[in-house]
């Protein structure tokens, strides 16, 4: 079994928000997979001490705990724990109701010697490879299908359509959400790779249109997860050069995280 991946933050100057991790069991069989891209708040108050980092880092490490340790939970299940957990970790010192809570979007994946389960909530994005080698994207798309005018700005969601309905949805202090995430099962016989990207990483498809998904998870297989962060950030600041055609009011760089799993 083959994991790969890497992260690179979109400024030297600010903590990367992102959290990744790929477990395996001693036994050799299965595995999973968690990618959390944090949400960056605007600047002023948002009810909490801790930074995002420290967000991810505690929802991070209980959806790998939770994922692995209880197999018999479903992965809705798993994140709805998992975001629990962590609200009870500072729900005594911060306000946990702000809009601007620490939040995540989140890609989880869990696989056994029968099927691959998968969970996507907000604008992450899962790919799962066949043997035959076409590409499936999973995605949540519903930051996709607000209407024109629903955001403050490319980068920051407005707090009337963050986790509320008609919105968009991410894990932050509420564990219903974990029911409004997409999941799904696929065998495992049938699965040829796994991979996950946050959107920054995920520009190279979705911003630059460099290539389609199968594109995008061929590159990582030949270049590795560093191989396509360090292409996206080549052509970020080319755009900028160029008078950002593609980036528009979007920031230059995100943090950018990319994780690539063969199972076999």
């Amino acid at each position: 079994m083959r994991i790969d991946l890497a992260t690179a933050a979109g400024s030297p100057e600010r903590p990367n928000e992102d959290w990744v991790s790929g477990a395996l069991p001693a036994s050799g069989r299965g595995g999973v997979l968690v990618l959390l891209d944090g949400v960056t708040p605007p600047r002023g108050d948002h009810g909490c001490v801790h930074p995002v980092p420290w967000f991810t880092a505690r929802l991070g490490g209980a959806l790998v705990e939770l994922s692995g340790y209880r197999p018999d939970l479903s992965l809705t299940e798993v994140l709805a724990s998992a975001i629990s957990r962590t609200a009870d970790a500072h729900r005594s010192t911060c306000d946990l109701s702000h809009a601007r809570t620490p939040q995540a979007t989140v890609v989880l994946a869990r696989w056994d010697g029968r099927v691959v389960e998968h969970l996507v909530l907000s604008d992450s994005v899962l790919l799962l490879e066949s043997l035959d080698g076409t590409v499936r994207a999973v995605l949540d798309d519903r930051l996709d299908r607000l209407p024109p005018g629903s955001l403050a700005s490319d980068e920051i969601a407005d707090a009337t359509v963050r986790n509320k309905e008609g919105g968009f949805f991410t894990a932050a202090a509420d564990p219903s959400v974990a029911a409004r995430a997409v999941t799904g099962t696929t065998p495992v016989a049938g699965v040829q790779s796994l991979a996950a990207l946050t959107d920054g990483a995920a520009r190279w498809t979705e911003v630059f249109g460099e290539g389609d998904w199968a594109d995008a998870l061929g590159l990582l297989r030949k270049a590795g997860p560093q191989g396509l962060i360090d292409r996206v950030r080549e052509l970020e600041l080319a755009d900028v050069r160029a008078g950002r055609v593609r980036l528009g009011r979007r920031k230059t760089h995100d943090d950018a995280t990319a994780l690539l799993v063969e199972p076999g």
